[in-house]
């Protein structure tokens, strides 16, 4: 209980320090919006960092190399555990905005830095405003910002195994022409979930899988391409599982 009541408290005093923070942010948005986008992710990475510290984890990265540098992209992972965003959040190389249920609209600061790192809250119960949610990431893409998506629409609460791909949230790609980045996270349910309240340390994998480049699909597997992607991602994720029997440590 120790790693979860020292996160919280520091999660909590980081909103509250950081209020000043957030009015110097709004200020440079007005005056320099770039340079807006790189300070709070910088800013947040840190924050981000110093909670996998206190929570024990270490990380293995595979495949980072094959993310393009370049350009936005659109991440698109599985997704079991709350630390699944800090775990990739640490190591976007660009402004990157995640899609969040709309529930989290309701906590005061934690939106402030959300919609200050582009990311966008979706209501999945409706469907004109979902598509609304969509649109305005095609537009985020398109203006330089990489979106980072989890399309089983919800947490998996059932270790190794993966929802349904939802199918509209690659339209992000196929209508930006980004590539789309699988990501596999092994692991990640031990620091938290598994053992709720509780915080452990744990060993997490993640993997970043070749890029997908939509205009260069053949017709038949942009059909299937949710399908196709969820694919990829079982593949790395179970090879994956196999590479060490040291995850929990």
């Amino acid at each position: 209980m120790l790693r979860f009541i020292m996160i919280v408290l520091f999660v909590v005093s980081f909103l509250i320090c950081s209020i000043p923070l957030l009015i110097a942010e709004w200020i440079l948005g007005k005056w320099n919006q770039e340079l807006k986008n790189t300070t709070s992710l910088a800013i947040v990475q840190w924050a981000f960092r110093v909670c996998l510290w206190i929570a024990g984890v270490r990380v293995t990265v595979l495949g980072e190399e094959r993310v393009p540098a370049d350009r936005p992209v659109l991440y698109v992972g599985n997704h079991r555990s709350y630390f699944d965003i800090l775990l990739t959040y640490v190591r976007v190389p660009r402004p990157t905005g995640y899609i969040s249920k709309k529930e989290m609209e309701r906590f005061p600061l934690l939106r402030n830095w959300m919609r200050n790192l582009h990311c966008l809250f979706l209501d999945r119960r409706d469907i004109k405003q979902g598509l609304k949610t969509i649109l305005t990431g095609i537009e985020k893409i398109k203006s330089g910002i990489s979106i980072c998506i989890f399309p089983e629409g919800t947490r998996n609460k059932v270790n190794d195994t993966f929802l349904p791909f939802h199918g509209g949230s690659f339209k992000l790609a196929e209508k930006s022409g980004c590539p789309i980045v699988p990501v596999a996270i092994n692991n990640s349910a031990a620091i938290f979930e598994d053992h709720l309240p509780r915080i452990k340390k744990a060993h997490v994998i993640i993997e970043y899988g070749e890029p997908i480049y939509p205009e260069a699909l053949d017709k038949e597997t942009k059909k299937v391409l949710a399908s196709h992607v969820s694919e990829m991602i079982q593949e790395m994720y179970f090879k994956n599982k196999t590479l060490t029997t040291d995850l929990q440590v």
